[in-house]
């Protein structure tokens, strides 16, 4: 199930999401551009990709590729780079709003490292690149789910004849979009461990890490955790009667 776009209204705009969101894609016009220039797209991904056998020969270095790796995506691949904006478009947003600006910056960041972490100790002398916002976007999705669970999300049908019965689009609460994605790349992380220099256990370990952390950087915040708070705040108000007036 393909998500497009949740229902939930913020109180603030969510500035980080969108500068996270540019700053990847900056990022992939910047490989495509080196890759025109005649930078190899291995030289490319091993240079600024995190290798975590790197991190035994070279600590320095590899600390720096976890952070470049995050906003690095397959500069051949439209769709790496496409999908995980499009999932940080949906659901960063509300978890900005929940925990303020800086503290999900960091909150993001935290979730980039527990992938390579995961990554790392899986697979410490592995020489394949790990690249993308993904083990970052898993971790918001984390957050997302565990503070509204009840949210509708619309999603785009994936079974073409039952378009004819219920339509282009359905809407799934976040729990059943947000834990079919879990699912899906927990069994991918232990049936295969990469796939074309994305890990799926960095999506896991980004997940967990998420879910244990949320909390603690949700302290000291308002709660907005009851979705029929969120709900009537989305309805448009109905009209006043003159007798109100």
């Amino acid at each position: 199930m393909l998500p497009l776009r949740d229902h939930l209204p913020t109180r603030t705009f969510p500035f980080v999401n969108y500068l996270l969101i540019l700053a990847n894609i900056v990022v992939f016009v910047l490989e495509r551009l080196a890759i025109a220039n005649g930078v190899g797209p291995t030289d490319l991904l091993m240079g600024l990709g995190y290798v975590p056998a790197r991190l035994w020969i070279d600590p320095l270095g590899a600390v720096e590729t976890v952070f470049t790796s995050m906003f690095m995506h397959d500069p051949s691949n439209l769709l790496h780079i496409g999908g995980n904006m499009l999932f940080l478009w949906i659901f960063g947003d509300n978890v900005e709003d929940a925990m303020g600006h800086f503290r999900y910056l960091a909150f993001y960041l935290v979730g980039g490292i527990a992938a390579a972490a995961a990554m790392t100790v899986i697979g410490p002398t592995s020489t394949v690149p790990m690249i993308g916002a993904s083990g970052a976007i898993s971790a918001v999705l984390a957050a997302y789910v565990f503070l509204y669970p009840r949210s509708p999300i619309t999603v785009l049908n994936p079974i073409f004849l039952l378009w004819f019965f219920f339509g282009l689009f359905l809407i799934f609460p976040a729990w059943l979009v947000v834990g079919l994605f879990f699912v899906y790349n927990l069994w991918d992380a232990l049936v295969n461990s990469s796939q074309g220099g994305v890990a799926y256990m960095a999506h896991v370990g980004g997940f967990v890490v998420g879910a244990l952390l949320y909390r603690a950087f949700l302290s000291g915040r308002p709660r907005l955790t009851e979705y029929d708070r969120w709900q009537r705040w989305s309805q448009p108000r109905p009209p006043r009667r003159r007798d109100e007036w």
